[in-house]
């Protein structure tokens, strides 16, 4: 499925991997924060959540790292590259 329908649809979890500090600076409604490097630590949080994950940062990078990452782990997740990308596709709703 397109990460836009996921999006619009309202499917799975938004987890915007940026720093807090970035996070706070502006994300997208109803997301949540998990700083790229925390993501180890925190598998037992993410395999609680609301599958598939979209996965978001700045420009995609980190969100692809965290991506192939969980991925490997067998979680169900997609990079959807930018925040402001995945923020305008919720606006869409």
């Amino acid at each position: 499925m397109e990460i836009e329908n996921l999006i619009k649809d309202n499917q799975g979890t938004i987890v915007d991997v940026r720093s807090f500090a970035e996070y706070s600076g502006g994300h997208v409604a109803g997301s949540i924060n998990i700083v790229l490097n925390d993501i180890p630590a925190r598998m037992e949080e993410i395999k609680a959540l609301k599958m598939p994950l979209i996965l978001c940062c700045a420009s995609g990078n980190r969100s692809g790292q965290a991506q192939q990452y969980l991925a490997q782990q067998g979680i169900e997740c997609y990079n959807g590259g930018s925040w402001m990308d995945v923020n305008y596709y919720q606006s869409k709703k």
